[in-house]
């Protein structure tokens, strides 16, 4: 895939919402956690900021280099977890950053792309992996963990009240000698273990598919690392924004933006804080921004998208 391809396919979402709400200009640094195709990051070097994008996925960097070529030395980029964004930084010489961006979203390209097996809209194998060189896939887990661990996974991040008849189905066909191997395999498993929503325009795999995604990529636990590090990455007046997909993944960050912001969740008897509370962060949206019907309409996958964001104060 080309860099003109890229475009074609990849549209950013939020993109005026976070140019607004994180306002990029010439001379910040900007850095990319989740650099994906590169929309986000060709729109903030366009409003002359320098960025620098890390992304796990090899295939995606290598495009996003060829997008955004033109802009020179203004761009770089590095192979990694966001969560492992200090370090990328730092090893990359890099002084703390005026914007952080991080949007937790599934790229086109890869829902696209049989062989990634993140969809179900076109057979093939069910990998899953962000990135295709480290941890188990979703085939793996479903071959290797019992029944109710493949439940829990399914309820805890699909909120899909069917997990237990769905893990029990590809138990039995594993007991049988057929484990559940391909995108397609897994579809129809879950169809048939489902009971047809009739009013529903939500594939019934939907839930059981974005689960055990989570789950290969440990993206909470990804999430939570991104979260307790890279603010402190800021400079003092730098802004942090997250656009999340998956309502775990909004609770996440909107609790470690109270509490950067000095917000205390403990129990109201408990005479210490034990949470974590500290006063770094000043919130800038007491809502998360949502996508208006006109970019739902051209972009659906925006309609599910959440930014959050916060400014560094201390």
């Amino acid at each position: 895939m080309g860099s003109e391809d890229a475009k074609q396919l990849h549209q950013p979402v939020l993109l005026n919402e976070v140019l607004r709400v994180l306002s990029p200009k010439k001379g910040d640094l900007v850095i990319d956690a989740t650099l994906g195709l590169g929309g986000h990051a060709e729109a903030m070097l366009k409003a002359g900021a320098a960025v620098f994008g890390i992304d796990h996925d090899r295939a995606a960097i290598q495009i996003a280099k060829q997008r955004l070529a033109r802009y020179g030395e203004l761009f770089n980029a590095a192979i990694g977890r966001f969560s492992e964004l200090c370090k990328i930084a730092q090893d990359a010489k890099l002084e703390a950053a005026d914007i952080i961006l991080a949007d937790l979203g599934v790229s086109s390209m890869q829902l696209d792309t049989p062989q990634r097996g993140f969809s179900f809209r076109s057979d093939g194998p069910l990998d899953m992996r962000m990135g295709q060189d480290s941890g188990p896939t979703a085939e793996e887990i479903l071959a290797e963990y019992d029944e109710n661990e493949i439940a829990d996974i399914i309820y805890r991040y699909g909120e899909e009240r069917y997990s237990r008849r769905i893990a029990r189905r590809i138990v039995e066909r594993r007991e049988a000698g057929r484990p559940v191997k391909t995108t397609r395999d897994l579809a129809d498993l879950v169809e048939r273990a489902v009971p047809r929503r009739r009013d529903s325009a939500i594939h019934a795999a939907t839930k059981t598919f974005q689960a055990l995604r989570i789950a290969v990529n440990d993206e909470m636990g990804e999430l939570e690392k991104f979260l307790d590090k890279a603010p402190r990455f800021l400079k003092i007046g730098g802004r942090i924004g997250v656009i999340s997909f998956h309502s775990l993944e909004d609770r996440l960050v909107k609790q470690a933006f109270r509490r950067l912001s000095g917000k205390c969740e403990c129990p109201p008897r408990i005479p210490i804080c034990r949470c974590g509370a500290v006063q770094i962060l000043k919130i800038l949206t007491k809502k998360p921004v949502v996508a208006g019907e006109r970019e739902i309409v051209s972009n659906p996958r925006a309609r599910s998208a959440k930014l959050r964001a916060a400014l560094r104060i201390a």
